[in-house]
């Protein structure tokens, strides 16, 4: 049986306060339009659009303290950001982490819509992404993430969910199924993610880059951010001018960007922090772009291998790393059909023709 949060929850005040925060949003799209920010305005219409149209509100949370060193002392306190639903409702709950492209807005815009309709989405910042997620402890490991992102389920009353995770995220996915979240997670998704390459893979793979992971992952320019675009997209956008790439990195790419680099060179040294990878004893779903040019294709097939029977792999068909944009709508469909409609249908391997 498939138990919500909801239950456990308050419902959040409405009115006033939420009248007041729907204005304050409105006179500030109007602001940033009028000064040609461009990606700050994208950024706060996505969030009106969680709060009016999604009904999504996001709720911070500050983490139990102490455990392996993630909070000890006051200074090392951790606060992480999660999108999360206004109200009670009876759809089974659904996590969902992203990767280094942006917070949990940026990259789940095109899938929040059609999820909404059918799970209770939480959707975090994780640590050291976003202007709230932050923290104060050194630990940077993948297993630092999958805890934090376990205690704030818990904190918001959620005995038991699935949890879907994209690049980095996938990683954060598979560890919480493996270890810290074992025992709540019911069913796992892992988009484009390379949790079954050895972390000397990943450096070799990182080595043969014309910059370093960091340049490349956090750009620090508009040119290097219209190469990561090119890098993660098989169709990018064909309209990247210069001030609005230079608007995005200030607002996703400057904040916290040593931490995050900390973060970036802890997955090359540990990945997911397994030796070996243990086989999850969760059904898992699969999901690949087969024109990714960061975490080839092959890692997907490997993961499938490695997994066995409790696992599915889908491809879709001209797409690349960013799947949950170019590929929304298969993404989407394949969610629902694995986590919903094919809970007793055995794995399997699909293509998803576009």
């Amino acid at each position: 049986m498939r138990t919500t949060a909801s239950m456990n929850m308050k419902p959040p005040a409405h009115g006033t306060s939420t009248l007041l925060a729907l204005l304050s949003l409105s006179l500030l799209l109007l602001r940033l339009l009028l000064r040609l920010r461009l990606a700050a305005f994208r950024d706060a219409a996505l969030s009106l659009h969680l709060l009016a149209r999604l009904r999504l509100r996001p709720v911070h949370l500050r983490l139990p303290a102490g455990r392996d060193g993630a909070g000890a002392g006051a200074g090392a306190a951790t606060t992480l950001r999660v999108w999360c639903p206004a109200g009670p409702s009876s759809k089974p709950p659904l996590l969902l982490l992203h990767g280094f492209g942006g917070d949990s807005k940026w990259t789940w815009a095109r899938n929040l819509p059609r999820l909404c309709r059918h799970f209770h989405v939480y959707a975090p910042d994780l640590v050291f992404f976003g202007a709230h997620s932050r923290s104060g402890s050194p630990l940077r490991s993948v297993a630092f993430q999958a805890r934090c992102a376990a205690d704030a389920m818990r904190l918001l009353g959620v005995p038991r969910y699935d949890v879907a995770g994209i690049s980095y995220g996938g990683f954060v996915a598979y560890r919480m199924a493996a270890a810290e979240a074992s025992g709540a997670v019911g069913r796992v998704v892992v988009m484009t993610s390379g949790v079954a390459a050895t972390p000397a893979e990943m450096r070799a793979m990182a080595a043969r880059e014309e910059r370093t992971v960091e340049e490349a992952l956090l750009p620090e320019t508009a040119e290097g951010l219209r190469s990561l675009v090119r890098r993660s997209m098989h169709r990018p956008p064909p309209w990247m001018p210069d001030f609005v790439l230079r608007d995005f990195i200030q607002l996703m790419c400057v904040d916290q960007r040593k931490e995050r680099a900390e973060l970036l060179q802890e997955l090359l040294k540990t990945g997911a922090g397994f030796d070996p990878l243990p086989v999850l004893t969760q059904e898992t779903l699969i999901i690949w772009g087969d024109k990714d040019q960061v975490f080839p294709v092959d890692l997907g097939h490997r993961l499938h291998r490695h997994l066995g029977g409790r696992s599915r792999l889908e491809i879709v068909k001209d797409a690349g790393h960013a799947l949950q944009l170019e590929g929304a709508d298969d993404v989407n469909r394949f969610i629902k059909s694995f986590l919903l409609d094919e809970r007793n249908t055995g794995p399997g391997l699909g293509m998803a023709q576009k």
